[in-house]
């Protein structure tokens, strides 16, 4: 997973404050020494979480999708997208989240308000000049 390196220095003082003990081979999270928690153990803290922070209609896996479509958001491609879910294809990734990627229209739409927006600057721009600096 590629991380920021901010996040890097913010979880390794997280695990620096609250994990027991300094043996660096530990799991982070674990229930039986020397043993990550079992897939329903952290399901079961995730609702737990939940409850005590008033949070409905949320399950773990909702954080897979939300992260999913953030990077679609901010332009990366599927096979990023593939590699950082750990899907073995790009076409279970595109089968999943295709419709979140921008169609050419989407991009026609985007390209025409920008220059509509570009054009709106300059003319505001030339007209707020003319009117400090008449000719």
């Amino acid at each position: 997973m590629y991380l920021p390196d901010d996040l890097v220095q913010l979880l390794a003082q997280h695990v620096e404050l609250y994990r027991a003990g300094s043996d660096p081979t530990r799991w982070l999270f674990e229930v039986t020494p020397g043993q990550p928690p079992h897939q329903n153990t952290v399901g079961h803290q995730w609702r737990k979480a939940c409850r005590a922070a008033g949070v409905t209609g949320f399950t773990l896996h909702d954080l897979r999708h939300f992260y999913a479509s953030g990077l679609i958001a901010v332009g990366c491609d599927v096979v990023t997208v593939q590699r950082a879910l750990g899907h073995s294809k790009a076409t279970t990734t595109l089968n999943t989240y295709a419709h979140l990627w921008p169609n050419p229209e989407d991009r026609t739409r985007k390209a025409a308000g920008g220059l509509m927006t570009a054009a709106l600057n300059s003319a505001d721009y030339l007209r707020t000049n003319e009117e400090a600096h008449p000719l």
